[in-house]
């Protein structure tokens, strides 16, 4: 028997440096990708481009709109977004450097190019018409090939602002289709100018007035309801706090035992506890089966991570070449197997503990578990926010991002969007609420000090997502999860923040996706 239970810890001491191996080499290789929020900046200074024309499109007075002045501040949008261009090439630049991998090369001379474009532009608005050609002439000479669309439509920029002007051939088609938003309308604006096409220019001027309306309430959407939403999470804090302070006790009292020795009443088992100490009683396995439960699952992750692609690869099939549904249908089996392995992991784990590992869980209809959710989602704005702004700064927009984005920003297939939202907004947080919150927190409660629990659990649950750029932002996050948990003692509240937090996320790469058409 001692022999057998040395043999299992040794095993279990393998596997589990090989799992911080594995995560150790993701977290290392994300560091080399940028984060997903300077994209986000892209799309977001193109969103106030088009939204700042309405204005210029309108009757009104300049002047005479504070709320538009309100959302992009003193400064001026395109100086705004000129800077911010500005920092994102610098960037860009700095983390193509030299590369033996062709297609990454590539993918990365594409994105300079495309900047260079915008940045020319946005010389050319802001007056300064000499920068914007010496942008856009080493891009125009790069490959004399028609077939270069980005070289040709830098020739057709360079000539519409060029001292005099040369207009080149199909120009107006190539910019139609090779420039989106505000850059488009900007060109196609400067064109029709030179060729004294009054009637298409005024057409061109009603329908940039309308795309800068529905890029107002866009603008809103991204900017205006957050900013409300945080500010009333400041509140929810505040309040919190006070209330804390009258009590004058701790916000989340200690677990009944902290020692791993006691055993906890048999009849309070398969109950759902009611406050702290009933759940930590609960808790009637070793510290091992903490252990073996989270490295297996980790295990498993990288496995599936793994073995899915080779069966594709055996099979034929290239996901890189899937569309958009194909790649949502990849993401949504995947995550289906990761969440059936999970599961048969953690029922199999405590069954030898619980008579009824499923009933040991607290989920319930009953309570306040809505309105904990609610203000956890709220007051978790203003947190993440902050944490997420000085994050950036500190990783210099290294550290990785969610694979999902690409196909959540460039996707316009509703029904690849629904799939995915149905992952994101209800099986993410069902699974991960249960397995983070719902088991390892909950054990962590008999063994550690409540908060220590819930920074614990809070930082595992970053690590997992396996992004350098996630870890503070969703330790902040994990540790408003197992708060709102364990004080309403009910994974339906926690379940709530984490479906409200990744739909609103979620929304709101599909509101800066649809930005740029």
């Amino acid at each position: 028997m001692i022999k057998d239970r040395q043999l299992y810890k040794l095993i279990l001491s393998i596997l589990t440096v090989i799992v911080v191996a594995m995560i150790g080499l993701q977290l290392v290789s994300s560091w080399t990708q940028p984060q997903a929020q300077s994209q986000l900046n892209l799309y977001e200074s193109d969103l106030l481009l088009q939204a700042s024309t309405w204005q210029e499109t309108n009757d009104a007075e300049p002047g005479t709109s504070p709320l538009l002045e309100n959302l992009w501040g003193d400064s001026d949008p395109v100086q705004q977004a000129l800077k911010n261009y500005q920092k994102i090439k610098t960037s860009a630049t700095l983390q193509s450097g030299p590369t033996d991998d062709p297609e990454k090369r590539a993918a990365s001379e594409a994105f300079v190019n495309e900047l260079d474009l915008r940045l020319g532009l946005l010389y050319a608005r802001s007056g300064q018409v000499e920068d914007a050609i010496a942008t856009w002439t080493p891009l125009a000479e790069a490959a004399p090939s028609p077939g270069n669309q980005r070289a040709v439509t830098a020739a057709i920029l360079q000539g519409l602002w060029s001292d005099p002007p040369q207009l080149k051939p199909q120009a107006q088609q190539q910019l139609e289709s090779q420039l989106k938003g505000w850059f488009r309308y900007q060109s196609l604006s400067q064109l029709y100018q030179l060729q004294q096409r009054q009637e298409t220019l005024t057409t061109l001027r009603s329908q940039e007035h309308a795309a800068a309306e529905k890029a107002l309430t866009r603008l809103a959407a991204v900017q205006v309801f957050p900013a409300i939403g945080g500010l009333t999470g400041v509140g929810i804090l505040i309040f919190w706090l006070i209330q804390f302070a009258v009590k004058k006790r701790q916000s989340l009292p200690e677990a009944a035992s902290t020692a791993p020795t006691i055993e906890p009443i048999e009849a309070q088992a398969d109950q759902t506890p009611n406050t702290p100490q009933e759940l930590a009683a609960t808790v009637r396995w070793p510290v091992t089966t903490i252990w073996q439960v989270m490295v297996v699952w980790f295990a498993a992750f990288f496995c599936v991570s793994f073995v899915l692609p080779v069966v594709l690869y055996v099979a034929g099939a290239k996901p890189e070449t899937f569309g958009a549904r194909g790649q949502a249908y990849l993401a949504l089996i995947q995550y289906s197997l990761l969440m059936g392995v999970g599961f048969s992991i953690l029922y199999l784990s405590l069954k030898p503990f619980l008579s009824q590992p499923l009933k040991w869980l607290p989920l319930r209809w009953q309570g306040s578990w809505f309105s904990w959710g609610l203000s956890g989602y709220l007051a978790a704005l203003p947190l993440v926010i902050v944490i997420s702004v000085l994050n950036q700064k500190l990783l210099q927009n290294q550290g990785g991002g969610n694979p999902l984005l690409e196909i959540i920003l460039n996707s316009h297939d509703r029904f690849s969007m629904g799939l995915l939202l149905f992952m994101v907004a209800v099986l993410a947080p069902l699974f991960e609420e249960i397995l983070f919150r719902g088991f390892f927190l909950t054990s962590l409660t008999r063994y550690l000090p409540m908060w220590s629990a819930i920074g614990l659990s809070g930082l595992v649950f970053a690590i997992a997502h396996l992004n350098l750029s996630d870890i503070l932002p969703l330790t902040v996050l994990g540790c408003m999860l197992g708060f709102v948990y364990t004080r309403s003692q009910n994974l339906l509240a926690s379940m709530l923040l984490h479906g409200l937090w990744n739909s609103g996320s979620f929304i709101g790469l599909i509101i800066l996706g649809s930005s740029v058409s």
